[in-house]
């Protein structure tokens, strides 16, 4: 029925579709008899069935059930089977890869299936396994996907192995062919069951041209935009539009942006009609969009974000919007003039960064709020969308009203409100707007997902009546409350993350992903807290300040709930949790959260598998960070420590946590203490040298001297003694990307020096004589700085994958035959294992920038590296030396090794050694556990990594 063949080098499905689709659908799709049965039954083994992300909230299952007259018992015991579809050729595709990976994480279970598909830049679709969902980028497996996976002949043959393989299909692709209605054509053309809306209203509300006529047309308020299509460029047609709309032509603001590429990509701000048209050009020419949108700016606007949830029936739609949530651009006082014309861009909405912040719900109006949340709704409705959507938009003050004397819906007493953005496939990264919104009003990540693929499977699969999609029997809170008390019987983890370093962000993001997986057992309770200083929201504490560490009475620590974890940076979450306690905007947010709960509930008690809300509505608590871990001692608590950098890494924390009688996962003091000052770990593995175990030379200068001295002296005293041209400068102390730069010349080290002198907190891009990205800055600036000679390795390239290429192709010089190298440690002290090092791909200057390392979306890792670049031999003896260097330095549970490897003789050259590693979904830790045999994946490698702090040596 089924057969594999070679073809153009790559491994191809051939599926025999109709007989497979006869087989497989004859029982699946009877119109009068199929449901899927989410059972209330809770699994009796420590992992759950379906990873319900909320405190005790029963395990349900998917059990397809099916009429006796057709299927089998065996049949009717089969789990769902769900098609995830990532990738596609649009410059989100990273994005695409988060999405699938939280979708994964959040509906794989014994009762539903999830088959892995990805779609590579020239629509051509491969199977892939789930461990390549985890790779930072689609670039990490490109390279790979002749050998590694199954590909298909053509989009014919890919749906014909869909329609043979998979009950429903959850396209995850971002921009087009995700949201323009192409995989959904495709989807349709075969009869493929799917999540979301239909081909044609995705045509229509995918194009913003297009999108913003419909809305026009339907009486909605719009904003005044001029078409540029092609080649077809009108200089005078352009400078009408201009003058009509009040534009003055040679200086006047707007917007341009594809019409066609998704809500981030390729949006500048322009002035005139000549700066206009040229930014247009330039979005064609890039082949972003053939069609480009001019746009008024829209000054003193309020940009919001509200996502929709279709809670209708299979024949009736019923959309309802969740809380909106206000994006608010910061700028903290910055002296970039550019600023001025910031937008809400692909930078701000994907990676963190304290130049935007988040309010769910608005600070607006409540009459606005509810304006906004009726408008979202009736567009969903009116333009035909299906199941899910993001609608973005903007609050504009009331002088907007004089732009349109039309009576159109948007405008209030306040101002006028203009939607401006349709996303058909919202992006569902773990701290995403869907899970943000979705979760303020009792919907946990499983919980929200699971109900939108319940009720894609109303269009296709017939109803019933003792359907369940939450663990939990009622949405009262009483039933909540029993799950409370069940709880204090389990296994209680502290997650805490946060802290005052440049790493703080990541150190969220590794907390929340820890988190999150951690909740998947059903003997466990894991509460996420978040390590802050007592002052204020921008971590200038006098302590801070001071960068006074022994100052323990100026941090705190907050136990977060659910929602207010969902944040992109620790200011937002400490804001949340303020805001979550102030009396006034308390009081909003409950009567709004009730009122989107009641409308929810108005649809979803017609469908008979809800069974519930699964996340409570609790409030923040802090503590001084004494009370907490007298807490912890108290509840029986182990501590997961995800603070990066500072006192939780430097021994501090683990003292403490030691002292209080707190079990807590990773090394112990003494251990944590070596390998956070760099020079320490150079001298503790010194008499390794005879191992092949060898160290860079450093010279260690204290920041005054830097100071005081002229930067032509230092730099020929360096570089005299190192014996180098060239120089790594990097903190002695701090995490292991930050303040981390190449020096070329004595320029470059003024520039350096200059920073330290004016506490920058970040180095813009090209300031360096040799172009770089962003290099975080330490806050406040290190006492203690070392000096390196940088080392040399050749750059590992991928070619773009052409029309005469079978896949993209990885070229390596080799000329220099040591590469950088980053490996995961674990187990026991005495007894750490190495993990299969990755090789690190830089995609711009020297140094890995965080985002590179942490950050999903960007960033290239090649775990394990390629025989191509190093044979089994050379990795293997590395590997044992990697092993040697974990058990000299006392480590234990789990931590991270950087350095550079010979790649002929497996020499190492050790750079640092990270106690607490970074465990972001796409960080390479996560690669190297997967590569594993057989592999871990991240639920049960932090299980693992849990368990190994109960075997702690004393």
């Amino acid at each position: 029925m089924a057969s594999f063949g070679r073809c153009s080098g790559f491994t191809t499905l051939r599926v025999d579709a109709k007989a497979l689709s006869a087989a497989r659908r004859s029982s699946l799709y009877s119109p009068s008899s199929l449901c899927v049965n989410f059972s209330s039954e809770t699994r009796s083994s420590k992992l759950k069935g379906c990873n319900f992300g909320v405190a005790r909230a029963a395990v349900t299952e998917v059990l397809p059930v099916v009429d006796n007259r057709i299927a089998s018992e065996n049949e009717r015991g089969r789990p769902l089977t769900l098609g995830l579809i990532c990738g596609g050729p649009s410059a989100e595709r990273g994005i695409s890869l988060n999405s699938a990976r939280s979708v994964l994480d959040h509906i794989q279970g014994d009762d539903l299936h999830v088959s892995c598909y990805y779609i590579d830049r020239n629509l051509n679709a491969h199977a892939i396994s789930s461990a390549q969902v985890y790779s930072n980028t689609p670039a990490d497996f490109d390279f790979k996907l002749e050998s590694l996976a199954q590909s298909f002949h053509s989009l014919s043959d890919f749906a014909a192995h869909l329609t043979a393989s998979v009950d429903i299909v959850f396209p995850v692709i971002h921009g087009q062919f995700g949201e323009d209605g192409g995989i959904q054509d495709l989807l349709e053309k075969n009869g493929i069951p799917f999540v979301g809306t239909g081909s044609r209203e995705c045509c229509k509300a995918f194009d913003k041209y297009h999108a913003s006529l419909e809305l026009r047309k339907l009486g909605f308020v719009t904003v005044p935009s001029f078409l540029v299509q092609g080649s077809d460029v009108n200089g005078s047609k352009l400078e009408n539009w201009f003058i009509e709309n009040h534009l003055d032509p040679k200086i006047g603001r707007v917007v341009v942006k594809p019409a066609r590429a998704g809500s981030s990509i390729g949006v500048t701000v322009a002035y005139g009609v000549a700066d206009s048209l040229e930014k247009a050009t330039h979005v064609i020419q890039e082949g972003i969009d053939e069609k480009v949108l001019i746009e008024m700016y829209l000054e003193g606007g309020h940009e919001f974000t509200a996502i929709v949830l279709d809670v209708g029936s299979r024949s009736s739609s019923h959309p309802v919007t969740l809380l909106p949530t206000e994006v608010e651009l910061q700028f903290r006082g910055t002296i970039d003039v550019r600023e001025k014309d910031a937008i809400f861009n692909y930078r701000r909405k994907y990676l963190p960064t304290q130049q935007v912040a988040y309010h769910t719900p608005p600070r607006f109006p409540v009459e606005v709020i509810e304006k906004i949340r009726e408008g979202a709704s009736l567009l969903f409705k009116r333009l035909g969308l299906r199941d899910f959507a993001r609608i973005d938009g903007w609050f504009l003050p009331p002088s907007f009203h004089a732009m349109t004397s039309e009576d159109k819906f948007g405008k209030t007493d306040y101002g006028t409100i203009v939607f401006t953005d349709i996303n058909l496939i919202s992006g569902m990264e773990q701290t995403s707007f869907l899970f943000q919104q979705a979760s303020k009003v009792g919907f946990s990540h499983s919980n929200i997902l699971r109900s939108i693929i319940h009720h894609a499977c109303l269009r296709f699969l017939h109803p019933a009546s003792n359907i369940n999609v939450s663990g939990n029997t009622s949405s009262d809170a009483a039933e909540l409350t029993d799950a409370s008390k069940k709880a204090e019987k389990l296994s209680k983890v502290f997650v805490i993350c946060g802290g005052d370093t440049s790493e703080r962000q990541v150190s969220l993001m590794s907390g929340t992903n820890v988190w999150l997986n951690l909740q998947a057992y059903d003997d466990l309770e894991v509460i996420p807290c978040l390590l802050a200083h007592v002052c204020d929201r921008d971590h200038s504490s006098s302590a801070a300040l001071r960068g006074d560490n022994s100052d323990l009475s100026s941090w705190v620590v907050w136990t977060l709930p659910y929602s207010l974890v969902l944040r992109h940076t620790t200011e937002e979450v400490l804001d949340a949790c303020i805001e979550a306690i102030e009396p006034t905007r308390a009081a909003v947010t409950s009567q709004l959260r009730n009122q989107v709960m009641n409308d929810l509930a108005e649809g979803l008690k017609k469908q008979s598998w809800f069974t519930g809300f699964d996340v409570g509505d609790k409030l923040p608590e802090k503590y001084s960070l004494k009370e907490w871990i007298a807490l912890a001692h108290k509840v029986e608590a182990t501590v997961f420590i995800a603070v990066h950098g500072g006192i939780g890494e430097d021994g501090t924390l683990q003292s403490l946590l030691t002292s209080g009688g707190v079990p807590h996962t990773g090394p112990g003091v003494t251990a944590s203490r070596i390998c956070m000052d760099k020079v320490a770990t150079s001298l503790a593995l010194n008499h390794l040298e005879d191992y092949g175990i060898l160290t860079i030379k450093k010279e260690v200068w204290n920041k005054k001297e830097l100071l005081c001295k002229s930067a032509v002296d230092i730099w020929k005293d360096i570089t005299l003694k190192l014996q180098c041209e060239t120089i790594c400068i990097k903190p002695a102390r701090d995490g292991c990307s930050t303040g981390v730069a190449r020096l070329r010349s004595v320029e470059d080290l003024s520039v350096y020096i200059k920073a330290l002198e004016e506490g920058l907190l970040r180095i813009p891009p090209n300031s360096f004589s040799k172009a770089h990205g962003v290099i975080e800055m330490p806050n406040p600036p290190p006492e203690i700085l070392i000096f390196e000679p940088f080392i040399e390795t050749d750059e590992i390239i991928f070619s773009s994958k052409s029309d005469d290429e079978k896949a993209p192709i990885l070229f390596w010089e080799g000329t220099s035959r040591w590469v950088e190298i980053t490996v995961g440690v674990i187990g026991r002290r005495g007894l750490m294992r190495s993990l299969s090092p990755s090789v690190t791909v830089k995609e711009s200057g020297d140094i890995l920038s965080l985002e590179e390392k942490f950050q999903g979306g960007t960033g290239i890792n090649l775990t394990p590296p390629p025989p191509s670049i190093m044979r089994s031999e050379a990795l293997e003896k590395c590997k044992q030396r990697i092993e040697l260097i974990a058990n000299t330095l006392q480590l234990e549970g789990f931590s991270r090794i950087d350095a550079f490897v010979n790649v002929d003789s497996g020499e190492v050259l050790i750079i640092e050694v990270n106690t607490v590693p970074g465990m972001t979904p796409s960080t390479v830790l996560i690669h190297q556990a997967l590569a594993e045999q057989p592999p871990m994946y991240p639920q049960l490698f932090f299980r693992t990594l849990l368990d190994l702090s109960s075997e702690r040596s004393v």
